[in-house]
């Protein structure tokens, strides 16, 4: 798949991500805007139904108190004579030509309205008269009861504390109810306060709560009383934030799930960028291998059809000339092979190691003895200190050997051709029973991008206008992968022009 393409994908699939998100965002802002509507407008209803039961309740209480003093000072009371009358009433049912059956009842004393029935011979109008009479006498008490109630109401009521015309306990009872029938049960806390915003009384946590503006609600009581006696009730209600947050919660699913979909997004796209590059450097790795692959063989070929020729076989210095060739680059060809052997294992889990008891200072000089002539033939010096008085260690013995081969090998590859290679190979013994192998050279140095990375798999460092330098990126790689097997550590240190140092610590036999 080209880069491109995976690229148009990741964007097109972050600009769907972007957009679900927005919509589930703004479908959540959308739900807890008509949740605080609706809580917002039926508190307001609450209130405003608390604000007039109270007004009616203040009625209520001058009306029973004016009812009381009325009727105990009406000259209904008693009779002239001082007798006290039987007040109650008489009912009548009457019964009309058509058939309507109604019942009447006449308020007063009974003792009256029998003298009014005992001239009910007089005839149906006197009777008639009589009853409107004594309906004209209650309407007419009944008025002057209503006119006292409203009086006292309008010139007395705002004077009373207001402790009693709005008893903490009754505003509760009312608030909570009502509120219940909106379906709103949650806690609140309550205060009456005059104009100036002063508090007449509250309720006991009322004080201690945290005062928010979107939590605090404002209604006007006694609409009748003056603007300087004007009282107001504010409730709170200091778990509206998450009353209105309990809506939502099954939307936090949704957005887990959307998360955990962009996260695989993310992780698939890194993923498929990480193969893609992988496959680069295997095609780079491919291309290598065969460059060096044909090198040795048709050197092989050449030395081949040389021995064909009859003057080169009369030739014993010829001969030991090809025999030469053939070897080196036998050995070049097995040597390279070694390297594609060495990629494979990077496939599977297990490294196959057949550790055994080995002299480390004899592997390193061994290593050296080898390497001497190559590092000669580019004009350099290749030194050994192998000071470790203890250098028994249990390893693999072949890839030790390629470990050490493959760090000279570096160092020959990356040296700075203006100045001769100078390569020195130490051992030492640390404390804890260790053993420290440092190879050292004055290359070209790493760059500190380069350090972090240059034991990854096909990770080759930048070499610059240096273009002769082969590989195929798994020397290091392979490197780190045996001394790790064998419970040892590398680190490389190294600056730009000023050479690398690779170092090596592996235990002890005896630890």
């Amino acid at each position: 798949m080209k880069k491109s393409t995976i690229w148009l994908l990741t964007i097109v699939m972050a600009i769907t991500f972007v957009g679900l998100l927005l919509v589930q965002i703004m479908y959540l802002d959308n739900i807890v805007k008509m949740r605080d509507d609706q809580f917002e407008e039926g508190v307001r209803r609450s209130m405003f139904w608390v604000s007039r039961q109270l007004e009616q309740d203040e009625a209520r209480h001058f009306l029973d108190e004016d009812v009381s003093q009325i009727e105990s000072s009406s000259i209904y009371a008693q009779y002239a004579d001082g007798s006290t009358p039987h007040l109650g009433g008489i009912k009548y049912t009457i019964n009309t030509a058509s058939g309507v059956e109604a019942d009447i009842t006449i308020k007063g004393d009974a003792d009256k309205i029998t003298r009014i029935q005992s001239n009910a011979q007089n005839g149906v109008s006197g009777h008639y008269q009589s009853m409107q009479e004594e309906l004209k006498d209650r309407y007419q008490y009944q008025k002057t009861l209503i006119e006292e109630v409203l009086l006292n109401i309008v010139s007395k009521s705002y004077n009373r504390p207001m402790e009693e015309r709005a008893d903490t306990t009754v505003i509760r009872k009312y608030l909570k109810a009502q509120l219940e029938n909106f379906g709103l049960k949650l806690p609140f806390e309550f205060a009456v306060v005059n104009k100036n915003g002063v508090t007449q009384y509250s309720t006991a946590e009322y004080c201690c709560i945290e005062k928010n503006d979107a939590n605090t609600y404002v209604q006007g009581l006694f609409s009748s009383d003056p603007a300087n006696k004007k009282c107001f009730l504010k409730v709170s209600f200091p778990s509206k934030k998450n009353y209105i947050m309990s809506s939502i919660n099954f939307m936090i699913p949704s957005f887990a799930f959307t998360f955990v979909l962009l996260f695989i997004f993310v992780y698939i796209i890194v993923l498929t960028f990480r193969q893609k590059k992988l496959t680069e450097m295997k095609n780079d790795f491919i291309n290598n291998m065969t460059h060096e692959f044909k090198t040795p063989i048709s050197s092989i070929s050449l030395a081949a059809q040389m021995l064909n020729d009859d003057s080169v076989r009369k030739s014993p210095a010829m001969m030991q000339h090809i025999t030469t060739v053939i070897m080196d680059e036998t050995k070049r060809l097995r040597f390279q092979v070694e390297k594609v052997l060495q990629m494979s294992m990077f496939d599977r889990n297990n490294t196959s190691m057949r550790l055994q008891e080995v002299d480390a200072n004899a592997v390193v000089e061994s290593v050296v003895r080898t390497f001497k002539l190559k590092v000669e033939s580019y004009g350099g010096k290749l030194t050994a200190s192998t000071d470790a008085e203890d250098a028994l260690v249990m390893v693999d013995e072949m890839h030790f050997t390629n470990v050490i081969f493959n760090l000279l090998d570096n160092a020959v590859k990356y040296r700075d051709e203006e100045r001769p290679l100078e390569l020195n190979v130490t051992t030492k013994n640390l404390p804890d029973d260790k053993l420290q192998i440092t190879i050292a050279d004055n290359g070209i140095g790493i760059k500190k991008e380069d350090l972090k990375r240059i034991f990854e798999k096909f990770y080759r460092v930048s070499t610059g206008n240096l273009h002769d330098v082969k590989g195929f990126g798994l020397g290091l790689a392979y490197v780190e992968k045996i001394i790790n097997a064998l419970n040892g550590s590398i680190k490389v240190e190294s600056e730009i022009n000023q050479g690398t140092k690779f170092i090596i610590i592996l235990p002890l036999i005896k630890n």
